[in-house]
């Protein structure tokens, strides 16, 4: 075991800013090269003495490498602490979980908000463009770093999950499992317009600045809220809605002009107020944008099942949920049946539920067994168990 290996198995609950050197550069889909490379993570665990047991988990669109601890600006648990912990699918006594800002990002990978060492100020929109490929290349060379060849689940919901499939295409050899929640292969023109209009919303905002607000000392907060709103409807169903706020008035009687008189506006309001105190504006719409871009057939001349050719040993996990009307169990499918075509061994699982896309990040039973029992059976052919 090298030295750097040697270090993370010393390690617990633990995490940092991983900085490469400016020799080694993150090469992006673009064609450009960016660097030096910084990336925040988090480690829940060790890894055993055959480095079999790393789990890498990938976030959505807003998350953070905080899925299973206390986010140090909000005060709040971690988004996904029903899932990671003592006794739950993914354990720390079992496995060691490693979990990444992407590029991109605000809390600690390189990203618009960084500092840019050859001006010593804000990239702002002279940051490159990134894409899903370009987050997961980042991440590979991390697991590199970290003395990691193979990974026994990369796992991931949402954007998280287009990350999973891209690094079932792009890095097949490096994985033993692969679990792909509530995603699609390819961004949709209804998801494409409802980011355009949260970053409309931001690049209106005055305090916007032409992407330059950090210079001039302020935020683009009332823009970055409405884009949080607007998206953040997406994520539920009609059904939750419903069942959550119905009609249900903020106070005894209307108010007869424009505050928020109705439960759902109160609600919709603290999202998008509670949102800029942890997101950063540029940050929004570089990742909107990269997810906007995916289309992971379009490299292989429009086939998906290209994509996993190289992946037939890959054990493969595909979850939906039968409200989800962003990323639709039509999708699912879609990724399944490419999986299929590939010679790929893969499972599929539609779970029931009225919570919307965001039911992975919620108490889901059917979620939580569907997801329990596949990472066990891949842990007994693995020699986990």
């Amino acid at each position: 075991m090298d030295d750097t290996a040697a270090a993370f198995t010393e390690r617990d609950t633990d995490g940092g800013t991983w900085r490469f050197p400016a020799d080694q550069p993150l090469r992006l889909e673009s064609g450009a090269t960016f660097g030096p490379l910084e990336i925040a993570y988090k480690t829940y665990g060790r890894l055993n003495a055959e480095k079999s047991n790393a789990v890498l988990v990938c976030h959505a669109l807003t998350g953070d490498q905080h899925l299973a601890s206390t986010h140090p600006i909000t005060g709040k648990p971690g988004w996904w602490e029903q899932v990671v912990g003592a006794g739950l699918p993914l354990d720390p006594e079992r496995h060691f979980i490693i979990c990444t800002n992407v590029v991109g990002g605000c809390m600690g990978s390189s990203g618009p908000a960084s500092l840019n060492p050859a001006t010593g100020q804000p990239y702002g929109l002279s940051f490159p463009m990134i894409t899903i490929a370009d987050m997961v290349r980042a991440q590979a060379m991390l697991i590199e770093a970290m003395g990691i060849d193979s990974l026994f689940a990369v796992v991931g919901g949402s954007m998280g999950g287009m990350q999973v499939l891209q690094w079932a295409a792009d890095y097949p050899q490096k994985l033993f499992s692969a679990i792909c929640i509530a995603a699609a292969p390819r961004h949709s023109a209804q998801n494409i317009a409802y980011h355009e209009v949260g970053r409309q919303a931001i690049m209106a905002d005055p305090d916007w600045r032409g992407g330059g607000y950090q210079l001039a000392g302020v935020r683009p907060e009332k823009g970055l809220a409405v884009a949080r709103m607007a998206a953040h409807i997406t994520y539920l169903s009609e059904a939750a809605l419903q069942r959550k706020f119905g009609r249900e008035l903020q106070r005894d009687g209307l108010s007869w002009g424009f505050d928020a008189d109705f439960q759902v506006e109160s609600y919709l309001r603290h999202q998008g107020a509670s949102f800029v105190d942890r997101f950063d504006a540029n940050s929004y719409l570089y990742i909107t944008r990269a997810l906007d871009y995916f289309d992971l057939a379009a490299s292989y001349d429009g086939v998906l099942a290209e994509a996993f050719r190289g992946a037939r040993h890959v054990r493969f996990c595909v979850l939906s949920f039968s409200s989800d009307w962003l990323y639709s169990t039509a999708e699912s499918r879609d990724i399944v049946r490419a999986l299929n075509a590939a010679g790929c061994r893969a499972s599929f699982a539609e779970i029931t539920t009225d919570k919307g896309h965001d039911a992975f990040f919620l108490e889901e039973p059917a979620f939580d067994s569907a997801l329990r029992g596949f990472l066990a059976a891949q842990a007994e052919k693995r020699g986990l168990a």
